[in-house]
């Protein structure tokens, strides 16, 4: 079970490294179960984000609350947040990108993946386009949906929800990251987040239980 800390991802204990990434270590023997067996099928099923910290998180989150990251709404329009209200930026920029400290890429069990054998990571979006028909990683994705489960992985953003936005590249081990949000602890996030150089806190901490339940627990089934 991972601890509070870890959820937040302020603790990386429980981590091991993939290539220039870290996982979750049951995910991780899990992850490179399925490179292989990918490779074996003639893919390169690449990893471009794994574990990502607290800070990293809002690193990220600031940078598009403030302007300074690009910033696009959930039809994919780019956005100024200079002619936006805080509600606007922050529906904008969860529909894309967790608050530091809801983000399932704290726990180390969700990854995103990309063909590696099709386009260098230098040159991938993480856009849905990329995914689907006509994409660069369409063939991949094919060939892994009916494969996941027998690995332990889902894709928790399927569908839209009202949550977060739909990403055919993010994949979570399950066996592991059902327990985490079972254990997710909302009030030790408030804390969190009341001590951090947050981007818009004052809003945030003011509607947080909405929040977790739109953009934590809304996500399609394991």
């Amino acid at each position: 079970m991972l601890s509070q800390a870890q959820l937040l991802g302020v603790d990386d204990s429980h981590l091991v490294a993939v290539g220039l990434q870290r996982l979750e270590a049951r995910t991780a023997e899990a992850w490179q179960a399925l490179v292989a067996d990918a490779a074996s099928a003639g893919f390169q099923l690449g990893l471009c984000s794994g574990w990502r910290s607290f800070e990293r998180q809002m690193a990220i989150f600031n940078g598009k609350a403030e302007g300074n990251r690009p910033l696009q709404n959930r039809r994919g329009e780019r956005c100024d947040v200079r002619v936006m209200s805080d509600a606007d930026i922050l529906d904008a920029i969860l529909a894309w990108s967790a608050l530091p400290g809801m983000s399932r890429h704290h726990w180390g069990t969700d990854l995103d993946w990309f063909d590696a054998g099709a386009l260098p990571a230098s040159e991938l979006k993480l856009e849905p386009w990329e995914y689907q028909e006509g994409g660069p990683c369409h063939a991949l994705a094919r060939w892994l949906e009916p494969r996941l489960a027998s690995y332990g992985f889902f894709r928790p953003y399927r569908e839209a929800l009202g949550g977060v936005s739909p990403e055919p590249w993010h994949l979570s081990f399950a066996p592991v990251s059902v327990p985490a949000l079972h254990a997710f602890d909302a009030n030790e996030l408030a804390m969190q987040l009341d001590g951090a150089d947050l981007a818009l806190k004052e809003s945030i901490l003011a509607q947080l239980p909405g929040l977790v339940e739109r953009y934590c627990y809304r996500i399609s089934p394991a």
